[in-house]
């Protein structure tokens, strides 16, 4: 696992100035923080192929005007506002952060794939049966790379590269 100063040495996360490498970088990862909330209009589907498949319509969720949402239980996308560079030699994991999960909520994970640039997506599970009222901007998730045994042959090149929200 790469410590988060070797994170931030590596430019693995873009982040903006002084004050926000202090609060973002963790001693095992970079912390991420709530850029959007995604709610989903329909059901999605996925087969063999990736011809077999579609991603469901979203919509994103207004904050009010200091930037506050009430979710009710439920499931939501989620995108982070922190830009991600993985380097081909690491691959990551994301999870959530402890206030998340004390407060009832969950950050489940997929694998953040080596040379994937872009900004990251995740799913938000609201257990807690009161809900929650989250900020924009709020750390949420915490961003775990672990070096591989050798560098991948070639990055991530599917359909969420680049992706920027």
């Amino acid at each position: 696992m790469l410590s988060g100063e070797e994170l931030r040495r590596r430019g693995v996360v873009q982040l903006a100035d002084a004050a926000a490498v202090a609060a973002h970088v963790q001693p095992n990862g970079i912390d991420l923080s709530l850029d959007t909330i995604l709610s989903f209009d329909e059901r999605g589907a996925l087969g063999v192929s990736n011809d077999d498949r579609r991603l469901p319509t979203r919509h994103e969720m207004p904050f009010d005007a200091d930037g506050w949402l009430d979710l009710p239980p439920g499931t939501y996308g989620v995108r982070y506002a922190e830009p991600v560079a993985l380097p081909v030699d690491c691959g990551g994991l994301c999870f959530p952060r402890s206030s998340l999960l004390r407060m009832g909520l969950h950050v489940p994970t997929a694998v953040w794939d080596a040379g994937y640039n872009g900004r990251g997506e995740g799913l938000l599970v609201v257990n807690n049966p009161h809900g929650v009222r989250l900020q924009r901007g709020a750390r949420i998730a915490q961003l775990v790379a672990f070096r591989l045994s050798e560098p991948a042959l070639a990055g991530y090149a599917g359909r969420y590269q680049n992706e920027n929200g």
